[in-house]
């Protein structure tokens, strides 16, 4: 009987400990989701200021090159085409809507680059304090863009392995159940900010 007791014991111990390894990883599964959720967000407040700079830039532009309607347009068109993708947890386990959000940031990068080499052939526009201003305040915007989706991939990442490799995989499996997440890559005309030089000197 008292063999019984201790078999009986150590197999309790056993069950505890392993419930709990597995507690202790679907808790870590859980977090590191969070912290895409979080990144998401601070990638998300991003792009919304690169939405609420954009009016505010073809306005200024429009200004003192009215005549430029194509490039204005496309910028517009672009800008709405990107507010209609959202960046959201439906997004982000799913690949064809991740492309599709990609893509249309990409068209909003190449469309205010091109506004950007029209601005150059107007000195006058250049020298608009306001112009400056919002131009300073896009590049910033861009850079923090660029910096939030790397913070992401990196997260993404560490996730994409937990949830991937043993014993993650089982305890997800059984307990969490936390889809893969897709990466942001972007597109060839997103891969750098839109670029703009002043009387000559470099941003």
């Amino acid at each position: 009987m008292k063999n019984v007791l201790i078999t009986l014991g150590v197999v309790v111990a056993l069950i505890v400990l392993a419930v709990s390894s597995m507690v202790s990883v679907s808790n870590g599964i859980i977090t590191l989701d969070a912290q895409c959720d979080q990144m998401v967000g601070q990638m998300n407040s991003a792009l919304q200021r690169r939405m609420d700079l954009v009016p505010n830039l073809v306005e200024t532009v429009k200004g003192y090159a009215e005549h430029e309607k194509d490039t204005l347009s496309a910028v517009i068109a672009a800008r709405a085409s990107a507010t209609q993708v959202k960046l959201d947890a439906s997004t982000l386990t799913d690949p064809a809507k991740m492309r599709e959000f990609n893509r249309a940031q990409g068209e909003l990068s190449m469309a205010l680059g091109k506004l950007m080499a029209v601005s150059e052939a107007y000195p006058n526009l250049k020298a608009d304090k306001h112009f400056t201003e919002l131009m300073t305040q896009l590049e910033g915007t861009e850079n923090r863009i660029k910096i939030e989706r790397d913070n992401y991939n990196r997260a993404v990442t560490g996730l994409n392995t937990k949830i991937r490799t043993f014993p993650g995989s089982l305890v997800n499996s059984m307990m969490s159940q936390i889809k893969q997440r897709e990466v942001f890559q972007a597109d060839e005309g997103a891969k750098s900010a839109p670029k703009v030089s002043f009387g000559g000197a470099k941003q």
